[in-house]
């Protein structure tokens, strides 16, 4: 099987494909998935002007990229993933939302012909779609002229290190625990059967290869406090100790060092002047 970064997207678009149909049932009923998701968005909402032009890398169905033009915004939302855009589609259709969302099948790797769309006010990427490609400096690069003066990317990412899955060591999850210590070679994941790479990218990795178009606009860490989302059914369990979790994470969210060690982080750009 081949290791070449094209090949390795067209597994993960084939991964994403077979999960698209049930995608959305999958996460439905999960506490922590809405508590991100709610997390994510209140965070870009600080960032965009009315009636914003949104560019959404790896949309998935469209949950976001909904919620968003609700929201008075327009959004572009793009995804390698066929099935992905396919189902994106329905639920934009369904919620007559079609003047708002427009849609379109692009890796984040081949962005460039996006140009004669833009340029955007803001480019999103949620819960480590990024994290599926090891050319995140060519991502980086190109999402510079996609953007207006001052506009932002708002990416969430995930870690090299997340002090949940560490913990993990101490109940024997040895491969659990120290995953994210991958070599260049990345980590294999598996979605229906389909095997593709991984790679973890730390906030100063993202900051040093964007330094040169972007300046960090804010940095905040995602449950970090509150446990990771395939910790299933612990806000239902332990409804106590999760809602002082919340609070606490809500303080300490952009403080070192929780800003960094969370299962994910959301990290805002700005483009350079």
């Amino acid at each position: 099987m081949s290791n070449s970064p094209a090949s390795n997207e067209q597994q993960a678009a084939a991964a994403f494909t077979r999960q698209s149909t049930i995608f959305d049932d999958i996460y439905a009923g999960n506490t922590i998935v809405h508590y991100k998701r709610q997390r994510v968005r209140r965070h870009m909402e600080f960032l965009l002007a009315p009636g914003s032009a949104i560019l959404e890398l790896n949309a998935g169905t469209g949950d976001d990229a909904l919620y968003f033009a609700r929201q008075g915004h327009h959004v572009h939302a793009t995804d390698i993933s066929a099935g992905m855009q396919a189902e994106l589609k329905k639920k934009v259709m369904l919620a007559g939302l079609h003047h708002k969302i427009s849609n379109e099948l692009c890796s984040y790797t081949d962005l460039e012909h996006l140009q004669r769309r833009g340029p955007y006010d803001a480019i999103f990427s949620n819960f480590a779609g990024l994290n599926c490609t090891n050319e995140l400096n060519k991502v980086m690069q190109s999402l510079s002229p996609l953007l207006k003066p001052g506009g932002t990317a708002t990416l969430v990412i995930l870690p090299r290190f997340c002090l949940w899955e560490t913990l993990l060591v101490f109940k024997g999850k040895l491969k659990t625990a120290f995953r994210r210590f991958v070599s260049s070679k990345g980590r294999r994941a598996h979605i229906e059967g389909t095997y593709f790479s991984c790679w973890y990218y730390s906030p100063a990795y993202i900051k040093r290869v964007a330094a040169p178009w972007f300046d960090v606009m804010a940095l905040e860490g995602l449950c970090t406090i509150v446990p990771p989302s395939y910790i299933e059914g612990f806000a239902e369990k332990y409804p106590r100790i999760y809602s002082w979790m919340v609070k606490k994470e809500e303080k300490l969210k952009s403080k070192w060092p929780w800003r960094n060690i969370g299962d994910y982080y959301i990290i805002t750009l700005m483009k350079k002047l």
